[in-house]
Order: structure tokens, then sequence, then C-alpha cells
């Protein structure tokens, strides 16, 4: 687990420091295999206050002709009520970590100039955090009644979610222990309330954000507390 937590600090410090991606699979092929989208040339770069802080900013950068460049720098953000690294369900903590970005999806019709994967979620969609069911951190569409068939879960028909993306914590492969689920980009409720857990920021800067991805670029995102 150390020696796994180190790797994943080096990925870390390649990535933010501009250093290409397919620099960090290099070095460690094993390990980068699994948490970066090969070869990721768009990085949401996600940076706490400090580990405790649910406050933070957010950057877009781009391997444009073999350099990283800034997309979109100082977007605030909030995240977990209490802070980053999470390392179990309902420790409200956002992870750390860089993962892959999933679908977008969200109540509202697609949003204009986007080309990311998009899915309208219903009052039927739910998100599973139930650590004893196969369902476990995934997204199912039931039409019965949620609470016979799980013990906890999410409603992904909220107005939180009306535009949203999937942060693939926990999934490649998912850890069924309650390691944590449901972690994804959304509105905030305001920039004075955390979240549970997800990195949250204004609608008009999540569409800027969501726009701005190209689904042929393998986005992914970085999460850490600014030095």
């Amino acid at each position: 687990m150390r020696s796994r937590r180190m790797l994943l600090v080096m990925t870390l410090i390649l990535l933010l420091s501009s250093t290409s991606v397919s620099a960090a699979e290099e070095r460690n092929p094993r390990y980068t295999k699994k948490i970066i989208p090969i070869p990721s040339s768009q990085v949401i770069v996600v940076k706490a206050q400090h580990k405790k802080s649910f406050k933070g900013t957010l950057s877009l950068r781009e391997k444009i002709d073999g350099e990283w460049q800034t997309i979109l720098s100082d977007i605030p953000v909030v995240l977990g009520r209490q802070g980053i690294d999470k390392t179990r369900e309902g420790d409200g903590k956002t992870p750390t970590g860089v993962f892959a970005i999933g679908k977008s999806f969200g109540t509202a019709p697609r949003p204009e100039g986007l080309r990311l994967f998009y899915a309208q979620a219903s009052k039927q969609d739910y998100w599973v955090d139930d650590g004893d069911s196969l369902d476990y951190n995934k997204w199912i569409r039931y039409s019965g009644d949620p609470a016979k068939r799980w013990k906890s879960f999410e409603r992904l028909h909220i107005p939180l979610y009306k535009y949203a993306m999937i942060i693939r914590y926990n999934m490649d492969p998912i850890i069924r222990k309650n390691r944590g689920s449901a972690i994804f980009v959304h509105i905030w409720s305001s920039p004075d309330k955390p979240t549970d857990g997800c990195v949250a920021m204004s609608e008009t800067n999540l569409l800027l954000l969501m726009t701005k991805l190209d689904p042929d670029k393998l986005p992914s995102i970085a999460i850490s507390a600014a030095e």
C-alpha cells in the first residue's frame, strides 16, 4: 500500500508539473495504465487549499503540439466537507489521485456544444452506494421501490445534477468494501457549502469546462492539495 501511494504521488507530481502523461507511463507503466487514460491529453487539475479544506481551485490543461498548455484557470470549486484524501464510504472527503472522466449526464437536455457522451437522468435513475450490493458504485435504472432493493442509494434526478460528469473513482476495478462511490463533478449549492465528496462549481463554469472537453483526448482529473 505504501509503495502504491508513493507511485501515486510521483504520478501527480509529473502531471501537475506539466510533464506529459506518456512520460509518467514510461516511468510507472504497470501503475499508470490503471489510473490514467493512455494517452490522456486533457487533465482537469483540482487543488484544495489544504488537505482539510473544502475550498479549492480548478484548471484545465491540454497537451497541444507536445506541450501542456493551460486552457482554463482559477475556477473556484468546493470539495468534500472533511476535505480531501478519501478512504471510505461516507467519510465526507473527496478522493485524491488521477482518475478518468466518465460520461456526462444531467436532468436537463444535452447542452449545446457538448462533445462528451451525455445521458439525461430520469426519476428512475439511481447511483448505488450499498456496499453489499452487486450494483455498488454503478448507475442503475430501476422502476421499482429502490429502498426494497438497496440499503443505500443516491437519486440522480436532483437539481445539483442538472449537469454533471462522472469521476471514475473506485470503478476500475470496483473495490467492494465501502471504499467510496458516486464521485461526480456537478453544480454547487453555493460557494460556501461543501459537498459529500464530489467536486462542485457554478453552473456557468461547469458548462464552460464540459464544453472544452474532447472525448478523443481521454480527459482525466487530478486532485491534490496545494503545496
